[in-house]
């Protein structure tokens, strides 16, 4: 099992993951081209403060800076990582996500709502448009957590 599946299965919550695209890599160039390729780009799955000095380097922003800012608008993220769905997309712009910050979370019962459910996966995307977005799911309820392909909110908004 590769590092991804296994941060994707919830077993790596020290960890964070990163998705950059080819582009992104080769207009930037501060980021090696590690980790597994998806169909846009690079994941890649590195211990916490390894990844948030990664995201830096690779993306100019600091990671938790930018999860907070990405937090108030929702957004569809690939299950695998490997992109979105920006919420402001449209037929004439480019709306492909450059890079994905994620992390995931023990469940915890305690906590409640999705949390009491299962590991939760938070991913936090930035579009070439500009705009950031977040999504988090439940592991192994991927398609009943989360906000799904085609939408803006998230399956467990009642939660």
């Amino acid at each position: 099992m590769s590092k991804l599946d296994e941060f994707l299965a919830g077993d790596r919550h020290d960890d964070v993951a990163l998705f950059l695209t080819h582009e992104y890599l080769d207009s930037q160039g501060k980021l090696p081209n590690l980790g597994e390729e998806v169909e846009n780009g690079y994941v890649l799955v590195v211990p916490g403060d390894d990844g948030r000095q990664a995201f830096a380097a690779g993306t100019g922003m600091d990671a938790m800076e930018f999860s907070r800012a990405a937090m108030d608008r929702n957004g569809h993220v690939a299950r695998d990582l490997g992109g979105g769905e920006c919420p402001d997309r449209d037929a004439d712009e480019n709306h492909q996500a450059e890079f994905i910050f994620a992390f995931s979370e023990a469940q915890n019962e305690d906590v409640g709502g999705l949390y009491a459910r299962g590991e939760v996966i938070h991913a936090y995307a930035h579009c070439a448009c500009g705009a950031s977005y977040s999504d988090k799911w439940v592991v192994g309820e991927e398609t009943e957590t989360g906000v799904q392909p085609g939408e803006s909110e998230p399956a467990h908004a009642e939660e």
